[in-house]
């Protein structure tokens, strides 16, 4: 089963999906774009990493994030061409997120290289601070910066209602475009990741969306949430998640991994 999306899902924002889903869609973008780079570039996926602080209580809780984003390189030289990145959750919410997001483009901009930016997050605040007088409403963009003319912006858009778009990805300057679908990138990594057995589309999605888009939210999960009347499937990231939890509760006890895990398969089984 596809996304009842027709682009983005925004369930996928998720804080336990959206690693993986990040991960899915780099691995696909790379997958689509090498067959069209000409024997002078080279590209690869490599990845970002920084550690979030949250309070609570008397502790604080470090968390450590991993992120990927594309670099096309020239064979010859090794030198930076275009930097692809993919905006997270993280990026757009937190400090340390925002700020490995910005050093790294401005790497790719000390380098003299195109900038292309995914967005496909609704929470938290834009990367990219430019005017959009004039400019139609939009809910997600590619937004494409070239070193030919660093201050200049082409942006390609979409909505909830519509499917993501194909966009220009530049290279070298004496060299042409190639074209990306990202909604095609997307189906796949959907599809790779599982993502129909993963999401429970029986929640209520919170935050950005508002109560303006409920009529369409729930036009779209009608069908979805008649075929998923018991939520997801259970999967063995979950069930390995809920039986660590239970291993921790007690005192890392050892030798009882299978109990734990028939448990915590039990507990999942009947909070759905």
């Amino acid at each position: 089963m596809s996304s009842p999306f027709p682009g983005m899902d925004p369930f996928l924002e998720d804080e336990k999906l959206w690693p993986v889903f990040q991960h899915q869609l780099v691995s696909c973008l790379y997958q689509i774009l090498l067959p069209g780079l000409v024997d002078r570039y080279r590209a690869r996926v490599a990845p970002r990493h920084y550690t979030t602080e949250q309070a609570l209580f008397t502790s604080v809780i470090r968390e450590e994030h991993h992120e990927e984003y594309i670099e096309i390189r020239q064979r010859s030289d090794g030198r930076l061409v275009t930097l692809l990145d993919v905006v997270s959750p993280g990026n757009k919410t937190t400090a340390a997120g925002r700020q490995a997001y910005l050093d790294k483009r401005r790497e790719g901009r000390g380098a003299n290289a195109n900038l292309v930016e995914i967005d496909l997050v609704l929470q938290g605040q834009p990367m990219l601070e430019y005017s959009r007088d004039g400019l139609p409403e939009w809910d997600y963009a590619v937004t494409v910066t070239r070193a030919t003319q660093p201050d200049r912006h082409e942006i390609y858009t979409s909505t909830l209602q519509k499917a993501l778009p194909r966009f220009r990805l530049p290279l070298a300057a004496d060299d042409r475009d190639t074209v990306l679908n990202l909604q095609a990138a997307f189906a796949r990594a959907f599809d790779q990741g599982d993502f129909a057995e993963r999401v429970d589309y029986r929640r209520e999605l919170s935050g950005p969306w508002g109560e303006k888009n409920r009529p369409l939210l729930d036009v779209l999960l009608k069908d979805v949430r008649e075929r998923q009347p018991t939520g997801p499937a259970l999967t063995e990231e979950a069930i390995a998640r809920a039986a660590y939890l239970l291993w921790v509760e007690e005192g890392c006890p050892p030798g009882r991994d299978q109990e734990h895990w028939f448990r915590a398969e039990e507990q999942l089984k009947g909070e759905r």
